[in-house]
């Protein structure tokens, strides 16, 4: 019995540590809260849920806003810029019990001012939403996407790290 408690012990270790290294797809509730904010509203000023534990303030916005530019949206170039800004959050912005997708949204609505639901009515990728590369560094508490992208782990040094620590759990 102890064994099998401690094989599931060590998988479940080795799970969330990989469930951890990168988070694969931007849901498509994740691009709805850009289409709930076309109120004119800030939700900057009107938080829904809890803080986010990223912050978007000092984030690098011309990501989007460089190649995703109106009167004619090009879904290619608005979907392209999106995903290369969101995917290092998207751990976050997926968690619906934050307010991450919605500050995150605010945010780039201030700096690109595009219309109610560009993103959501845009951007289909497939039942999940939109596919993150793998290789994606995630964004981590405290850390912009201007300042802590070049030194969050990478998806493979995640793997290895888990690896690493599976392999240290098996030899107890």
């Amino acid at each position: 019995m102890g064994l099998h408690r401690g094989v599931a012990l060590r998988a479940a270790v080795l799970a969330a540590v990989l469930g951890f290294a990168a988070a694969g797809f931007i849901s498509n509730d994740a691009l709805l809260q850009h289409e709930h904010d076309g109120t004119g509203r800030s939700l900057l000023q009107v938080k829904k849920g809890d803080d986010c534990p990223v912050s978007f303030e000092g984030a690098n916005y011309t990501l989007v806003t460089s190649r995703c530019k109106g009167p004619l949206y090009q879904p290619s170039l608005c979907c392209g810029a999106l995903k290369d800004f969101a995917c290092p959050y998207s751990t976050y912005i997926n968690d619906v019990s934050t307010n991450c997708a919605a500050t995150m949204f605010s945010y780039i609505n201030i700096y690109g001012k595009y219309p109610p639901g560009l993103f959501s009515n845009t951007c289909h990728e497939g039942d999940k939403g939109l596919q993150c590369p793998d290789d994606v560094p995630q964004i981590q508490p405290g850390q912009t996407a201007s300042s802590g992208a070049a030194a969050a782990p990478t998806a493979a040094t995640a793997l290895t790290a888990g690896a690493a620590a599976f392999l240290l759990l098996v030899s107890w």
